[in-house]
């Protein structure tokens, strides 16, 4: 590990996987002290053993973030422990297909609440001891099926993406002169187990096909996201904010 002058406490929603596990390992590789959250305990947990054995320095902490309560106890024993959070990853989410006749309004209340609700709610109980150091970053997980794309059978997901983007803008200038800067990614075809899901997405046939419509020719590893979140957090980003930048291999811009 690169331990950092002076480590910084991250915390990372849907962290036993994917996209969040990447994001965990990268900054614990830079010497922070990473909470790993996630309801799926086993993988959450093995995320922070791993960084611990590899010398770094992690927790796992059991999060819904749909629970309130939850979420605002967890900020409230971080603040009494180390001060507060510096750096909020925001990445829990699900994508569930379900055709509009088939679209509840349960169904799409539970994709709100865990993808765009459930930010908000792990943000709001940071800010005091955020705005008290006039320091902060948070960075909110969108897609480019927020950003430019609709998605059939996922009008819900799209939609509460979508929503991801607005929050992002709307916390940004809110926080600006206080310090705080809020950015999002919007990743593209990455290789996750939702694009993996041939019941929730492409499955690994189709997603080897949507690799030849990407420019640089090849799906997206969890890795390529991670690294851009760690750099959202950093100081290399110090002058960015509001922002909600597609991580996707060139694949928007290449489509006509």
């Amino acid at each position: 590990m690169n331990k950092a002058a002076t480590p910084r406490t991250i915390l990372v929603t849907g962290g036993g996987i994917g996209i969040g596990r990447a994001a965990a390992l990268a900054f614990a590789r830079s010497g922070d002290h990473v909470v790993v959250t996630d309801v799926l305990e086993k993988e959450g947990q093995a995320v922070a053993d791993e960084i611990k054995a590899s010398g770094g320095s992690a927790e796992f902490a059991r999060l819904d973030v749909r629970s309130t309560d939850e979420a605002d106890a967890l900020v409230a024993r971080i603040d009494a422990e180390r001060g507060g959070l510096d750096v909020i990853v925001a990445n829990a989410g699900i994508a569930h297909r379900v055709p509009l006749a088939e679209l509840s309004d349960a169904k799409w209340d539970e994709t709100f609440d865990i993808d765009l609700k459930g930010m908000i709610r792990v943000i709001r109980p940071a800010l005091p001891s955020m705005r008290a150091k006039k320091a902060g970053a948070i960075v909110c997980l969108s897609s480019i099926m927020g950003v430019a794309y609709g998605w059939d059978e996922h009008v819900h997901y799209s939609a509460a993406k979508a929503g991801v983007v607005g929050l992002v803008r709307g916390l940004a200038v809110e926080l600006a002169g206080e310090g705080i800067r809020v950015n999002g990614v919007a990743p593209g075809y990455i290789r996750t187990a939702q694009l993996l899901s041939e019941k929730h997405s492409l499955g690994s046939e189709g997603a080897e096909k949507a690799a030849a419509f990407i420019p640089m020719g090849r799906l997206g590893e969890p890795d390529d996201i991670a690294d851009v979140i760690h750099f959202l957090a950093s100081s290399a980003a110090r002058y960015l904010t509001g922002q909600v930048i597609a991580v996707d291999g060139g694949l928007l811009v290449g489509r006509y």
